[in-house]
């Protein structure tokens, strides 16, 4: 971003990046601070420690203290902390026990992807019965060719979301009012799942959900990180910082070679298979569960996913950056066709979980794994227990490989319902 381009923005109060992560960071250090005194602990009761880690940076960003706009953060967080996390948290894995978790969970995570399909078409049918033109357009003007890169982005992520873009044209200069319904409704969505999180017990005996399985793999997680756990030392941290950092670089290196898979096989190219960020998720993901087999698993005892949590936390506030309440205001009714939509997606996951009687957080993560990708269902899964979050990321490399399918559906039935 050049000089001019900086000047035409509304620059926050606080720019330099260094600054921004200290204030991030000490914001984070506040929040679990306070979560730990007994004064507050009725208060943190109802509104969890993970939630406000997100909505305090937003707060920051809506009143112009800091901005994403000008920041660097998140393609550090993106490409850096979210890999570590996915390693590390990856690294304790009891493969065998999220598999015994049973089928609900790809239920729930199909589910989900179905109600992001149906809930377009749905949404534009009845925002035209009060809003014709919100949903109209022509040519590449058309509302349904943007909202179909908003398909993509809640049923895989960005690199399907861009892949939408491509393909039907949107007209740029209206693309930047998706991306606002994209970030403002799926952060919304996010700030319930995650004060659910602390209320989940209460939302399972409701929807009459055995949630047995989870409890197990959590118990066992915990039993074998207490039977593992030891004073760490300093050779400790340093494999912890090897495996981690070490992932991340071949994560990367690798997904360099490995997005010319569009040049080998031309039917490939333009998919998320052409995708960097597919490839390092994917990779640094398969290298913790690598890992997971050997002896390096016991790595775990000296706080492995105790430091995979603190990347996870410095992610989530990254990610609150980029909310801007104010936004929300400047496209109100696209802002309605995407909460209608979300409405839609949220209502048919209540429906069928109840009707399984699935647990909480199969709903959850099932729906991050969709709407928020290998960014967010993690983050999602650790709010229940840190053990948990390798479910969320396996759920969302599954959304990444259906997203470009299902947004094309999407995209199919929405030009059709159109007006």
């Amino acid at each position: 971003m050049n000089e001019t381009e900086l000047k035409e923005l509304e620059m926050p109060l606080i720019t330099d990046d260094a600054v921004v992560l200290g204030l991030l960071v000490a914001c984070l250090a506040l929040i679990f601070y306070t979560s730990s005194l007994k004064s507050l602990k009725g208060f943190y009761k109802f509104v969890p420690a993970l939630l406000l880690c997100y909505l305090l940076p937003s707060l920051l960003s809506t009143f112009g203290v800091i901005s994403p706009k000008v920041s660097g953060l998140w393609p550090v967080a993106k490409n850096y902390f979210l890999p570590a996390s996915l390693i590390l948290m990856t690294l304790s894995t009891d493969l065998k026990g999220i598999l015994r978790l049973g089928p609900k969970a790809l239920i729930m995570f199909f589910t989900a992807t179905v109600g992001i399909i149906i809930g377009g078409p749905v949404a534009i049918l009845i925002t035209a019965l009060f809003s014709p033109e919100t949903v109209g357009g022509l040519d590449f003007d058309a509302a349904w060719r943007g909202l179909a890169t908003l398909a993509g982005s809640w049923i895989g992520g960005g690199a399907n979301q861009t892949a939408m873009l491509e393909l039907y044209q949107y007209n740029p200069s209206k693309y930047g009012a998706m991306i606002t319904v994209d970030i403002v409704v799926a952060n919304i969505w996010m700030a319930f799942i995650l004060l659910g999180a602390g209320k989940s017990a209460k939302i399972d005996r409701w929807l009459k959900a055995d949630s047995s399985a989870i409890d197990k793999l959590k118990d066992k997680m915990e039993n074998y990180s207490s039977t593992v756990e030891k004073n760490t030392t300093f050779q400790d941290l340093i494999k912890i910082a090897a495996i981690a950092l070490g992932g991340v670089g071949l994560s990367h290196f690798l997904g360099n070679y490995l997005i010319k898979i569009g040049d080998v096989l031309p039917y490939f190219k333009d998919t998320v298979l052409t995708s960097h960020f597919f490839w390092v998720v994917v990779i640094a993901t398969t290298f913790g569960l690598t890992f997971s087999f050997t002896k390096l698993r016991s790595l775990e005892g000296a706080g492995a996913s105790k430091i995979g949590s603190v990347f996870i936390y410095l992610l989530v506030a990254i990610i609150g950056m980029k909310m801007d309440i104010t936004k929300a205001l400047e496209e109100p009714l696209l802002i309605v066709v995407g909460l209608i939509w979300m409405a839609f997606h949220v209502g048919l996951l209540f429906g069928v979980a109840k009707l399984i009687r699935a647990p909480f957080f199969f709903l959850a993560v099932g729906s991050k794994a969709n709407v928020g990708g290998a960014a967010s269902a993690p983050v999602v899964a650790s709010a229940f227990h840190p053990s948990l979050a390798p479910v969320g990321v396996l759920l969302a490399v599954l959304g990444y490989a259906l997203g470009t399918y299902g947004a094309i559906i999407c995209a199919t039935l929405m030009e059709i319902a159109s007006p």
